[in-house]
């Protein structure tokens, strides 16, 4: 008993102790905001995705959907093609097989045999079961879609290039472009007629409904045409490598002229919005060997919001919403600084190696996108623009009119999301490397973390309350738990352990030890598969108790030299507490052990000393530091630094030594010349003149201590009478005259 009340004294102690520093302004309140995408990408996720505005919401529900083992050897799903009845289509690499998947069953449609060789007379396998000695045929279905009369279509690239179409009977061959090894891209024109482009020759091909009447529409000079669409206008809209250009041809004339020429290799896909603006996936070769992640989801992206016609509210969705504000302080928002979106000029060389570019019916051209990713697919949902990218085989979630953009899909085992298609408000995706089938859902997730980057206090501090601006719908709800320690490292074992998770209601405290570094865990949760939490800043308060200032240097140096015995004291201090600081400046003899004041409450980081009031010798300057104006009596520090010595030397040198020989009508004059603290400078002599001064050099032709010998000679004087004058200067320019009289008979 005594034993717990003397520990609810000792805290209760403690308490009074930072009240009392908080009263007095000793200690100090931090906010720590996390409001930008950069920011939160540091963070890691768990089913719940970050946008470009750095906002947090729940990530849509996924399953991965069961081929039957069909996928077994399937690299890379190039195509998926959905048709009204919501049965899905496969056309797969490296072995050209198409998969049909209907009523939770997967079915291989093609080939349905072995092709080992032409002759092969050898029963067919069941459908949905490869033969167990089929061999590598090299073939690739690059691209499919439904004909106008709802069968599909699907293009065989290899040694036998060709055009298929899936009757009641199976695949039958309505189509073989000359000269193709490979069909890239299959589309229709709103007659139904169907256009090819192929390579390795970069041609487009149109033929009729029904296959019918096959005819060449242009013959580029480019290797490979990707990506077809044909346009409102009934023009042809085309993609090529090597130079990516985005074509746009006139099909009745043949005649084409380039949209738009950008700095990639390769225009992987092109689609078109109801508005009549085109976008273009730009790929160049170099983002293969990139491995960065989430590299440009908070790139343009400009401060405020674009004024754009508000979606339709639903008001269920509406009702019961809680808003979460965070207090403002003097801090404000602290955003992170973002980039425009910025119009692009032709030919210009792209900042980093992918890019998507919108196309208005003007052809004005506007880079709305961009990341150090390989761009394989593209795809208009729901108003919103999926893009399909390796090599982190991550699916982008982009909406042009908000500008906003978030990774809406990440693939832990996949290299690449290489095709893509809707059932419903659902999304069907295909990777690669390996290669499966995702189903992603229109339905949040029910459970999703955000686990934020460490927070630095740069000091063990008391965390305080933590606060979000989020809205959480009547049926989700948003905890937070927390844990602190003092090493940069999150996986280290001496971080104190999660706190039990708190639902956040309003500002609620950040429940750990005190420590220098704090993380966050929020988990959003829903009951309502169709709403979700959306949380769009954190802020994380942290109170750093009183501090010592630090005074990081302190030098003392003579200042100008037109104002002898000037020193000027230097120093340089820091206060973690951001405290006002004032100084005391003290010095003294280094044989002598008490300071004397030179200045106190000085406010300035400099001090100009008259040295000439003391004696020369060796000093040293101490200054300290004091962060008494922002504080108490009681809880007011100081810190405080000794320069390195120096010495004061306002005093000429003196002659130890003289003597003064005649001879004839030659003079010898042998000084020696010392100072206490200083080098001999310089020495100089005149003859019966103020003005002509002769410089001297020691006896050892060198000034470099403080004893010096010098032997003046002076011939050829006149009978009589003269003066010798000599002015000696230390290195410090402290300067003393001495005349000699000297009479030559």
């Amino acid at each position: 008993m005594k034993i717990s009340h003397l520990k609810r004294t000792i805290e209760t102690i403690i308490i009074i102790v930072f009240v009392a520093a908080g009263l007095s302004g000793a200690v100090t309140s931090r906010i720590t905001r996390h409001s930008s995408a950069a920011e939160m990408l540091k963070g890691e996720t768990e089913n719940t995705v970050i946008d470009s505005e750095g906002t947090i919401k729940l990530a849509r529900q996924t399953t991965e959907i069961d081929c039957a083992g069909l996928l077994k050897d399937v690299w890379i799903i190039n195509t998926i093609v959905t048709d009204p009845a919501g049965d899905i289509y496969l056309g797969t690499s490296p072995n050209g097989v198409i998969i049909k998947y209907t009523n939770d069953k997967a079915t291989r449609l093609y080939p349905l045999n072995s092709k080992q060789t032409p002759d092969d007379e050898t029963e067919p396998t069941e459908p949905n079961v490869p033969k167990a000695d089929e061999t590598f045929v090299n073939e690739h279905i690059f691209a499919m879609t439904l004909d106008s009369a709802g069968r599909l279509l699907a293009a065989v690239s290899g040694d036998d290039c060709r055009l298929m179409r899936l009757d009641a009977g199976g695949f039958e061959t309505i189509y073989s472009p000359p000269d193709a090894a490979y069909i890239l891209a299959v589309t229709l024109d709103q007659k139904g007629n169907i256009y090819l482009g192929t390579g390795p020759e970069g041609k487009i091909y149109r033929l009729g409904p029904a296959g019918q009447n096959p005819q060449l529409v242009y013959d580029s000079r480019d290797k490979n045409i990707l990506s077809l669409i044909i346009g409102r206008d009934d023009f042809v809209y085309a993609g090529c490598d090597r130079r990516g250009l985005v074509y746009k041809i006139n099909p009745a004339t043949g005649n084409a002229t380039i949209l738009y020429d950008s700095a990639q290799e390769e225009i992987t896909s092109l689609l078109f919005d109801d508005e009549g603006n085109l976008y273009a996936a730009a790929t160049s070769a170099e983002a293969v060997k990139s491995q960065l992640k989430f590299g440009s989801i908070s790139a343009a992206i400009s401060p405020g919001r674009p004024d754009t016609k508000p979606k339709a509210k639903n008001t269920d969705e509406e009702t019961g919403t809680t808003t979460l504000n965070i207090a403002n302080t003097s801090e404000g928002k602290n955003k992170s600084a973002t980039t425009a979106i910025t119009p692009t000029k032709r030919g210009t060389p792209a900042k980093s190696a992918s890019h998507i570019y919108k196309i208005d019916p003007h052809g004005f051209v506007t880079d709305i996108f961009d990341d150090m990713a390989v761009f394989f697919a593209l795809m208009r949902h729901n108003g919103n623009l999926l893009l399909g990218t390796g090599n982190e085989a991550q699916l982008y979630w982009i909406d042009p009119q908000t500008e906003q953009k978030s990774v809406a899909y990440e693939d832990k085992e996949a290299s690449q999301i290489t095709a893509f298609a809707a059932v419903g408000d659902d999304v069907i995706l295909g990777t690669s490397n390996p290669a499966k089938l995702i189903r992603l859902f229109k339905a949040f997730a029910q459970s999703g973390t955000f686990t934020s980057d460490l927070v630095d206090a740069d000091q063990p501090s008391m965390w305080g309350k933590l606060q979000i601006e989020a809205d959480i719908p009547a049926a989700c709800r948003v905890l937070m738990s927390a844990r602190s320690g003092n090493v940069e490292d999150p996986n280290d074992p001496t971080f104190s352990p999660w706190t039990k998770p708190v639902e956040l209601t309003q500002a609620t405290q950040l429940a750990c030890p005190l420590g220098r570094f704090c993380q966050y865990r929020l988990t959003l949760e829903t009951a309502d598969i169709g709403r979700t939490p959306v949380i769009r800043e954190i802020a994380v308060p942290h109170v750093v108790p009183n501090l010592p200032p630090k005074v990081l240097s302190v030098t003392a140096a003579r200042g100008d030299k037109k104002k002898p015995g000037e020193f000027n004291i230097d120093y340089k201090a820091e206060d973690d507490n951001a405290d006002t600081l004032i100084y005391k400046i003290q010095f003294r003899k280094l044989d002598r052990a008490s300071w004397i004041k030179l200045e106190d409450e000085f406010e300035k980081p400099k001090f100009e000393w008259d040295t000439k009031t003391v004696e020369d010798g060796r000093y040293e300057v101490r200054v300290t530091a004091s962060d008494q104006r922002s504080n108490t009596t009681a809880t007011k520090l100081a810190g405080s630094r000794i320069s390195d010595p120096f010495v004061i030397d306002n005093t000429a040198p003196v002659i130890a030594d003289s003597k003064l020989k005649t001879q004839n009508q030659e003079l010898t004059l042998s000084l020696e010349i010392t100072d206490e603290f200083t080098a001999i400078g310089k020495l100089s002599y005149t003859v019966d003149s103020n003005e002509d001064w002769v410089a001297a050099l020691p006896d050892d032709m060198v000034y470099d201590t403080t004893t010096e010998f010098f032997t003046i000679q002076i011939a050829d004087l006149e009978s009589g009478e003269h003066v010798i004058a000599v002015k000696i200067a230390d290195d410090l320019e402290n300067t003393m005259y001495k005349t000699f009289l000297v009479n030559i008979r």
